[in-house]
Order: C-alpha cells, then structure tokens, then sequence
C-alpha cells in the first residue's frame, strides 16, 4: 500500500488582523481608554467589555506590552474602514508622482527651444514631475552659465504652472533642473475637456481619438532625446 500523503496546510496571509478585540482579550485587568480619549483608569476585562457594549462600541487592546494592557473603546468596524482608505489615499497619490525628462543643448534654437517647452509645459499639465537636462559637448563645458540662463528662461517661461524643485546644478558635463507642477497645472486643460464635445474630439483625433499634433509632439527632435520615465 502507498503511504497516505500528509494534508497540506493552507498558506495563511501574513498581513492578517491580529489585534485583540472583545472577547478575545483574555487578560484579567485592562488599563482602559474611552472613546473621546478620556483615562477611565483600570478596570476588569468583564467591566472594561460591559463598559463598551453599554456604548454599542467594541474594545480593543491598543497596547498589549504594557503592564496592564492598555485598551480603548472604538467603532474597531469604522477605525479598520478608515485606515484602510488613509492606505489606499497614500498608495493613490504615490503612484501619481511620475518624472519625464527632457534633454536640451546650451545652442539649440528658438524652432527647437518651443518644441521642448511645449513638451515641458504638456508634463506639468499632466501633473508629473519634470526634469531638465543641459548636454554640454566640448568646450560648451568652459561656458556652463549658458546652460544656467536657458534652464531660468524655461522655469521663467513655465512659471504659471511649474515651480522649481531643484536649482540648476552642474553635473560633470550636465546640468539638470527639476520643475515641479503647481496647484494651476492641469487646471486649463481639464476645463477644455469638460467644454469639448466627444464627437469635437473624435474628428480632430486620430483613429484612436489623439491629438495627431499632440502626438507629433512626442518624438524627439533630431541630435536631441525626450525621455518619459
């Protein structure tokens, strides 16, 4: 006869709810806390529980290392539900913050100068992070004031909907500016898409309802990058 094979335990999360609410708090004395925060000192963990159901509330330990136990009377429902979402709110805007990049020579000319501003001012209104960059090539490296004076043009140019996060500063043959977008980034562009009707929008777009100039915009110019990070 084969040997019968042992059952396999369930994996269980390890991001599981621990905490000690109720019935599940054991301990005999409990140090207790009501609900608007006031010390009600130590109590029984009977009176301590009878004490939050006379409220419709739960008790939960809030400090099991103490000596006693420190526990509070709270809506644990409501408390989880709110955490929960101050979580989800800060995952949210987290993966919000995006960094482009732009790439822009001290000699470039004004055709390629308002290519890339556009390019810049078209980030900032999507919210994102910008960073520029001065490529320095040969003896452009003796002259880095050049770069300087176009990377203040362009924050001064941008200056209604982008700020500066980070001075220019000179990275061996680089200099890098950081634009950061400000409370009016965004906010013209959002009223024009309210304002436009969709069938507006489907006869300027192409076949999948872009910009085709938009589009255009994002390729890079010859001898120069644009890139989205």
């Amino acid at each position: 006869m084969r040997p019968r094979r042992r059952p396999i335990e369930p994996v269980r999360p390890s991001n599981r709810d621990t905490t000690r609410i109720n019935d599940a708090i054991r301990v005999p004395r409990v140090r207790l806390i009501d609900d608007d925060g006031a010390q009600l000192g130590i109590k029984t963990s009977d009176d301590a529980r009878e004490y939050a159901y006379a409220k419709n509330l739960d008790l939960v330990e809030v400090a099991a290392q103490a000596d006693p136990p420190v526990a509070k009377v709270m809506d644990y429902g409501k408390y989880k539900y709110e955490q929960e979402q101050k979580a989800k709110q800060a995952r949210k805007h987290q993966s919000q913050i995006q960094v482009k990049e732009i790439k822009l020579r001290p000699k470039i000319g004004i055709h390629d100068y308002n290519t890339k501003k556009g390019h810049v001012e078209r980030f900032l209104n999507q919210r994102a992070k910008v960073k520029v960059t001065i490529m320095f090539r040969g003896r452009e490296t003796t002259h880095p004031e050049r770069g300087r004076d176009l990377l203040l043009r362009l924050a001064d140019d941008v200056k209604e909907i982008g700020l500066i996060e980070s001075q220019p500063l000179l990275d061996g043959r680089n200099m890098v500016m950081v634009l950061g977008p400000t409370k009016n980034a965004g906010v013209k562009r959002d009223a024009e898409d309210e304002n436009t009707p969709r069938s507006e929008e489907a006869l300027q777009g192409d076949g999948d309802g872009q910009d085709p100039e938009a589009a255009n915009d994002a390729q890079p110019q010859p001898g120069e990058e644009v890139v989205e990070a």
